[in-house]
């Protein structure tokens, strides 16, 4: 009689004991994916900030230098006059964001730095004074940037993508 109380105890010990470790299981993987996605949204977000502060501060002020150089839907050329000199000649005066590989790229002089990780698309709108399309940098006023990523490890099941857009308007024009 002993035994076979031993061997259903046994058997309702591993019971429970496989159910708490699935339970665990389908939490950790929970908290994997939500640590994964919060920190492709907050990589996401700190380039974008970085990108709009960058074109907000584009150009000289007056007018004398543009602070756009090239606009194109999947790369900006920013200028920037930081020495006074008007013109946009030195190390970090002329900045060129786009994507490469899934990378967000910087380039200020220095070569492409990478700057954030599983990004999926960069897209870049432009609008004139009177909020109309356009791809002539010299009519740009207002910059539409629109980035999507996704978690550099997103674990098991996957995870969802980010997408985060910010409109900008030129300082210095």
């Amino acid at each position: 009689m002993h035994l076979v109380e031993l061997l259903v105890a046994l058997g309702l010990t591993g019971l429970v004991l496989s159910s708490t470790v699935t339970v665990l299981a389908h939490g950790h993987r929970a908290y994997a994916r939500g640590a994964a996605r919060a920190e492709s949204q907050q990589t996401a977000r700190v380039a974008l900030l970085r990108m709009a502060r960058e074109l907000r501060q584009a150009g000289a002020p007056g007018g004398s230098l543009p602070p756009i150089a090239v606009a194109e839907p999947a790369r900006v050329v920013i200028q920037h006059d930081a020495d006074g000199d008007g013109a946009a000649s030195g190390r970090g005066e002329t900045v060129t964001w786009q994507l490469s590989a899934g990378v967000l790229r910087r380039n200020a002089g220095g070569g492409a730095q990478p700057i954030v990780n599983g990004v999926r698309a960069l897209t870049f709108s432009y609008f004139d004074a009177d909020s109309r399309p356009t791809t002539a940098p010299a009519a740009v006023r207002t910059v539409v940037i629109t980035l999507v990523t996704e978690p550099e490890h997103p674990g098991v099941g996957g995870a969802a993508l980010t997408n985060l857009t910010t409109e900008v308007r030129l300082r210095n024009r």
